[in-house]
C-alpha cells in the first residue's frame, strides 16, 4: 500500500467511526425524546473531525427549549449523557457535539463576532484583552475566531471561571 492509500483508508475509518457515533447518539436521543414526549427530528453530520447531532423541530422548537435550559445548561448535560451513551457502546471517548433548536449555531455566530471584536481591539491597542469566563465550547469558538483574525489566544483560570485572553501578535 502507498502512503496515500493508507491515509485515505484511515480517513474512511475515521468517517465510519464518527458516523457510528452519530447513529448511537441519535438512537439514544430519540429514546429521550420519546420518554419526555417531545417532538423533534434528529440530524446527523460530521464536522471538524467530530460527530455532530442536532435536534430540530418543525413547530418552532418551543418545547425543545426545555432541553436547552438557561444559558444551555441542560444542553451541556444532555451532551455529556449522550457522549457517555456512545462511550458505553463503542468503548471510545466521544467528542460529539449536540445542538438543540439551533442554540449552539446561534451561540457560535455570536461568539465568533465577539472573538473578532476582541482581536480588533488588541490589534488597535496592542494590549492583551481578558474576556469573561466561558464554557469549553465557547472558548473554542473564540480561539478559532481570534486565530482567523491572525492573532493568538490562551485560556487561563480554573473551571468554571476559565476565560480567554487575546494576545497581541
Amino acid at each position: 500500500m502507498t502512503e496515500g492509500t493508507t491515509s485515505a483508508a484511515a480517513e474512511g475509518d475515521t468517517l465510519t467511526r464518527l458516523e457510528q457515533e452519530g447513529e448511537i447518539a441519535a438512537d439514544y436521543l430519540e429514546g429521550l425524546l420519546d420518554i419526555a414526549d417531545l417532538d423533534g427530528d434528529i440530524d446527523m453530520d460530521v464536522e471538524a473531525d467530530r460527530a455532530a447531532v442536532s435536534i430540530i423541530s418543525d413547530s418552532g422548537g418551543r418545547d425543545l427549549q426545555k432541553l436547552v435550559g438557561r444559558d444551555g445548561e441542560v444542553l451541556e448535560a444532555l451532551q455529556e449523557l449522550t457522549r457517555l451513551a456512545v462511550h458505553r457502546e463503542t468503548g471510545d471517548r466521544s467528542r460529539l457535539m449536540l445542538d438543540i433548536a439551533g442554540f449552539r449555531a446561534k451561540k457560535r455566530e455570536e461568539l465568533t463576532e465577539l472573538g473578532a471584536k476582541a482581536a480588533a481591539e488588541v490589534k488597535s491597542s496592542g494590549e492583551p484583552v481578558k474576556m469573561d469566563p466561558m464554557t469549553p465550547f465557547e472558548r473554542k469558538v473564540v480561539h478559532d475566531a481570534v486565530k482567523a483574525a491572525g492573532l493568538r489566544s490562551e485560556s487561563e483560570g480554573e473551571e468554571p471561571q476559565r476565560f480567554v485572553v487575546v494576545l497581541p501578535a
